[in-house]
């Protein structure tokens, strides 16, 4: 352990490079030049909670390259401890081209064939005691759609033994999956260590069977759950707990790249999880961080602190 005490968030899973179009609204074969910024959804989650000046960890791993070597700069940059952040000799840090097509919901273009470094976690590359340790661990859905990145993720679930606060991202992308009841079996696994779940309405379907964003919340609280977080994209998010359920709207901004909005919305709930805020600020204050994102062309580089959110709360 170290000396300092346990991270206040530990974040496991997905990282890359992310290149952004700097021509907006154009297809990807006619982009001429490209930004790039650091990826990865736990990833950008690390970051964005260490603006707000919380001591965090990222567990993942990279390729021996150039990109792999950016990775561990950028978060040592961003004050993300990169110790947990190990190397695959053979296989090639991941990057990841989006199309901002339209900018609100962007196309996705992963390099992750045949396989990604961090899809090869192993249980036995695992800090136990720091995972079990830290005030808030998060894990994503991702990480459980291929071995042994999946039996990392269970046991490093099951190791915090549903401790507070163990947050589960659903994070469902189609591509990674053979089908969406594989999907299912396998969220719902992770869902019986975790204490907060978080994700958009198809994700949260793909867990738990179709129905309203009520019906939605109300069934992973039924798995055992504190909170459950439902993003309605342009309508909001729903959030429902033990004893109440609201409904938020969203913060009005002009959106420049939607594709980071849902990583600053969880820097935002971690942030607010771990200053003790009751469940409508927490969620407030992580719409607003999503929707300052969202105005950016960047993710990770665009996480704003306290302050920034603050001011976009005050005006909105």
């Amino acid at each position: 352990m170290d000396a300092s005490g346990p991270y206040d968030l530990v974040t496991m899973g997905r990282v890359g490079v992310d290149l952004y179009p700097e021509q907006s609204g154009v297809p990807l074969a006619e982009v001429r030049t490209f930004a790039k910024s650091l990826g990865g959804s736990p990833t950008n989650v690390a970051v964005g909670a260490a603006r707000y000046g919380h001591r965090v960890a990222v567990i993942t791993k990279v390729g021996a390259d150039g990109f792999g070597d950016y990775v561990h700069a950028a978060l040592r940059g961003f004050g993300v401890d990169d110790r947990f952040v190990g190397t695959d000799p053979v296989l090639r840090t991941p990057i990841v081209f989006c199309e901002l097509m339209p900018p609100e919901s962007p196309t996705i273009l992963f390099y992750r064939q045949p396989t990604a470094p961090d899809m090869q976690l192993s249980v036995g590359e695992l800090d136990v005691g720091e995972i079990r340790d830290a005030r808030v661990f998060w894990t994503t859905g991702t990480g459980l759609s291929e071995e042994p990145s999946r039996a990392a993720t269970l046991a490093a679930l099951e190791a915090r033994n549903r401790r507070a606060t163990t947050v589960h991202d659903l994070d469902y992308r189609p591509a990674f999956w053979s089908s969406p009841d594989e999907a299912r079996v396998q969220q719902l696994r992770a869902l019986a260590f975790a204490t907060v779940a978080v994700g958009n309405v198809e994700e949260c379907v793909v867990a738990v069977g179709d129905g309203s964003p009520e019906d939605l919340a109300r069934r992973l609280l039924d798995l055992g759950l504190d909170l459950a977080i439902v993003k309605l994209g342009a309508d909001g998010v729903l959030a429902a707990w033990d004893g109440g359920a609201e409904r938020f709207p969203p913060v009005r901004v002009r959106v420049v790249n939607g594709l980071g909005a849902g990583d600053a919305f969880g820097a935002g709930v971690c942030h607010g999880l771990l200053e003790g805020w009751d469940v409508p600020r927490t969620v407030r204050f992580a719409s607003a961080a999503g929707a300052h994102v969202a105005s950016q062309l960047a993710c990770a580089d665009a996480m704003p602190d306290e302050a920034q959110v603050e001011a976009l709360l005050v005006d909105a």
